[in-house]
């Protein structure tokens, strides 16, 4: 059974289409936005005429090829909640988003160049992409595998500084490097054992006290005033010492140990 000529026609328009989508995509990718939609239906292999019945202008088919980009990530982000466990999902995705932009200068510039064309398809595929970044966010911070005080809104900011620090260095395997170690501030700090220094506050992450008239470390005493001498002798000397500052007795004088003689 032949299928109608209408049927026909619409699965024509619609091969068409996504023809000319991926040459755009490519296109624009390759040569930046200013190539002609002339050069992108000989890219694709079909008719001029072909390229304006399906976008009258060249900003309706950048829109198109924008929104078809987002709407690939969304699919990228559900394959990834499908096949791996919540935490690699999340940074997988995270990392996949950074890769592909990477050779998407032009159109990733349109993005935040471009105010005045019309934006309602892009605009949904945008919340579709929201809707999916926040559900692996979640499903992560459920699992225990990114901190809890991280927003949607953080993940996109830092995603963005991530695919412009990976394009901006010189070499591949650095740039990438940078970018995980950035994406590593996103998880849950581990927890604080014993095994790991921070017992005894005081003693660890505060220089020890020492005398105040020989230098001598002190001990630190867990209850009460700390103490300001290592011992008696000491601090009869400081008394000592004291007094002879204030006016010696008796017409002594004071040694260069500062000790009234």
């Amino acid at each position: 059974m032949t299928a109608a000529p209408q049927d026909a026609g619409r699965a024509d328009a619609r091969r068409n289409r996504r023809k000319v989508l991926a040459a755009a995509s490519q296109a624009f990718d390759e040569h930046g936005l200013d190539i002609s939609l002339g050069a992108i239906a000989r890219q694709a292999g079909v008719g001029a005429g072909t390229v304006y019945r399906h976008f009258p202008s060249k900003e309706i088919l950048l829109e198109a090829v924008l929104a078809q980009q987002v709407d690939d990530l969304v699919e990228t982000a559900q394959q990834w909640a499908a096949r791996a466990d919540p935490a690699t999902a999340f940074f997988g995705f995270l990392l996949d988003v950074i890769e592909t932009s990477h050779g998407r200068k032009h159109t990733c510039d349109a993005l935040t160049a471009h105010t005045s064309w019309p934006r309602p398809s892009l605009a949904a595929s945008a919340r579709r992409f929201r809707q999916a970044l926040d559900h692996l966010l979640r499903a992560a911070q459920h699992a225990g595998g990114v901190r809890t005080d991280v927003t949607t809104d953080d993940v996109s900011a830092l995603t963005v500084g991530c695919a412009t620090m990976r394009a901006a260095h010189r070499d591949q395997n650095g740039g990438t490097r940078m970018v995980r170690l950035a994406l590593e501030s996103l998880r849950t700090p581990a927890p604080v054992t014993q095994g790991r220094g921070f017992r005894d506050t005081p003693r660890t992450l505060h220089t020890a006290p020492r005398c105040e008239e020989c230098g001598t470390r002190i001990e630190a005493r867990p209850t009460g005033r700390p103490a300001r001498y290592c011992g008696a002798t000491c601090r009869q000397r400081a008394h000592r010492r004291r007094l002879g500052t204030a006016g010696v007795p008796d017409g002594g004088r004071v040694a260069a140990t500062g000790d009234v003689e």
